[in-house]
């Protein structure tokens, strides 16, 4: 079997890439300007690896059954790659920011080199939703169209 006529495969990349593409057009509609370094990027709205891992689960489940041990397999890997999303990564970002200020204020002194950290790695819950949406929605239009 050629990987690539794989629905789940084709789904999940699709799905990604949709959420990636609307960080950019969301961002544009905001800015009116775009900024591509979005499509690649981390955190915003939607999480990609929501809407990834969502669609990945849901695929397996609608081609494997809702029951099947890698269907479970794949709703507990997604459980967890959502929860460090929103969880852990956004945590992250947040210490980076208050890393970031800190070192603002020591260069207001004296000049300490240093890059700044990524702030934007995490997402707030509602993105996580949203990709999780988009996600299962790719996935049973792959499967029901």
């Amino acid at each position: 079997m050629n990987p690539f006529s794989s629905k789940i495969l084709l789904s999940t990349t699709v799905a990604w890439f949709l959420a990636q593409g609307l960080k950019v057009l969301l961002y544009w509609y905001r800015h009116h300007k775009i900024n591509f370094r979005l499509f690649v990027g981390t955190g915003g709205m939607p999480s990609s690896h929501s809407a990834f891992v969502s669609c990945l689960s849901t695929a397996i489940g609608l081609e494997a059954g809702w029951t099947s041990p890698v269907f479970m397999l794949s709703l507990g890997m997604a459980l967890v790659i959502m929860s460090d999303a929103a969880g852990v990564r956004r945590a992250v970002g947040h210490q980076a920011e208050i890393l970031n200020k800190i070192m603002d204020d020591l260069n207001k002194s004296k000049p300490v080199p240093q890059a700044r950290l990524k702030e934007l790695l995490g997402h707030t819950p509602v993105q996580v939703y949203v990709g999780s949406f988009l996600g299962i929605l790719t996935a049973f239009l792959f499967y029901k169209l």
